[in-house]
């Protein structure tokens, strides 16, 4: 954790189980039991822009997403009743994408609980560059205990 409050890449590995390529969050800014604020960079040396429109560099869409919901996670995972387990996504509803994102963009992710059950979780997420609305969707988690004895 930073000083600030704010949950840094080191300690958002502590909460998830992703790592390179597949951690899309850089940093955690605000987050309690049923709101969360979450940070990308996207970097021209993202892995997925080598094949997704060359030339034309466009962060895809189904990623944006997945960063979403790995935000939602981190602030799932966090609340004391969820200790010891993981967040599966389990589906997406009333997903909108409204602007492309690229190389050089920060994404902004709020997350809002709607929903939290001992196995479910439903949020409804935003993404924002600069304060532009650039996707939305409704996220939802099956929360399952952690097995020890995965590699």
């Amino acid at each position: 954790m930073m000083a600030d409050g704010i949950l840094d890449t080191v300690a958002i590995q502590k909460v998830l189980p992703h790592r390179y390529p597949f951690l899309l969050v850089d940093r955690m800014l605000e987050m309690t039991d049923t709101k969360a604020v979450g940070l990308k960079n996207v970097t021209i040396t993202e892995s997925f822009f080598v094949g997704h429109f060359p030339g034309h560099p466009v962060m895809p869409g189904v990623l944006i997403l997945e960063a979403m919901a790995q935000v939602a996670g981190v602030m799932l995972l966090s609340r004391a009743e969820a200790k010891g387990k993981l967040a599966y996504f389990t589906a997406i509803d009333n997903a909108r994408f409204r602007k492309t994102v690229i190389p050089g963009d920060q994404l902004r992710f709020e997350v809002e609980l709607l929903r939290a059950r001992s196995k479910t979780g439903m949020v409804k997420g935003s993404a924002f560059v600069q304060d532009q609305l650039v996707a939305e969707a409704d996220l939802m988690f099956g929360l399952v205990e952690l097995e020890h004895n995965s590699p």
